[in-house]
C-alpha cells in the first residue's frame, strides 16, 4: 500500500513539474521577456521593422547588433529569431572568416556583397523554449559579439 502511494505521489509530482515547466515557455510573439533578457546583457531597443515585425537593437560593450524576429505571422507570432552582427567598411580576408567558421560552433560568418564581415546566430522558437535556455543563447551571442569583434580585428 505505502509503495502505490509512493509511485502515485512520484507521478503527480512529474505531471505538476511538466506543467509547470510548460507554462514558463517563451515563443517569439513573448518580445517584451525577450527584450528583457536581452537587456541582461547591454542596452537594448525593441522596434518593428519595414515590414511591421519585431525586432531588437542592442548593444554589447559598445558595439551594435540586432535580433530580427522571423518567419512572422501577423507581425507578432514569430517562429525564430536571427542574431546579427555587421561591420562596415571592416573587410577582413576570406582564410579570417574561415578561420572562425572552422573554429566556431553556434555561430556562422561570412563577407557580405559589400566586403564586409558579417556574422549570425538563429534560435527556434516554433514549440517554445524556456527562459533560461533563451537567457544561454544571448550568453552565447554575447561571447560571439566579443570574440567576433576582436577575430575581425574590430576593437
Amino acid at each position: 500500500m505505502k509503495l502505490s502511494s509512493i509511485l502515485a505521489g512520484s507521478a503527480l509530482a512529474v505531471v505538476l513539474a511538466t506543467t509547470a515547466q510548460a507554462q514558463t515557455l517563451l515563443k517569439g510573439s513573448d518580445t517584451a521577456e525577450i527584450l528583457n533578457i536581452a537587456r541582461g546583457y547591454g542596452a537594448a531597443t525593441l522596434t518593428t521593422n519595414s515590414a511591421g515585425d519585431p525586432e531588437i537593437s542592442g548593444k554589447i560593450n559598445g558595439i551594435s547588433y540586432y535580433v530580427y524576429f522571423m518567419n512572422c505571422t501577423d507581425n507578432e507570432t514569430c517562429a525564430d529569431l536571427n542574431f546579427y552582427l555587421g561591420f562596415l567598411d571592416l573587410k577582413p580576408s576570406l582564410e579570417k572568416i574561415n578561420s572562425w567558421n572552422y573554429d566556431k560552433r553556434f555561430s556562422r560568418a561570412y563577407i557580405d556583397q559589400d566586403g564586409d564581415a558579417g556574422v549570425e546566430m538563429d534560435v527556434d522558437l516554433e514549440h517554445g523554449v524556456s527562459p533560461e535556455f533563451l537567457d544561454d543563447q544571448f550568453s552565447i551571442w554575447n561571447q560571439v559579439v566579443k570574440q567576433f569583434s576582436e577575430h575581425v580585428g574590430y576593437k
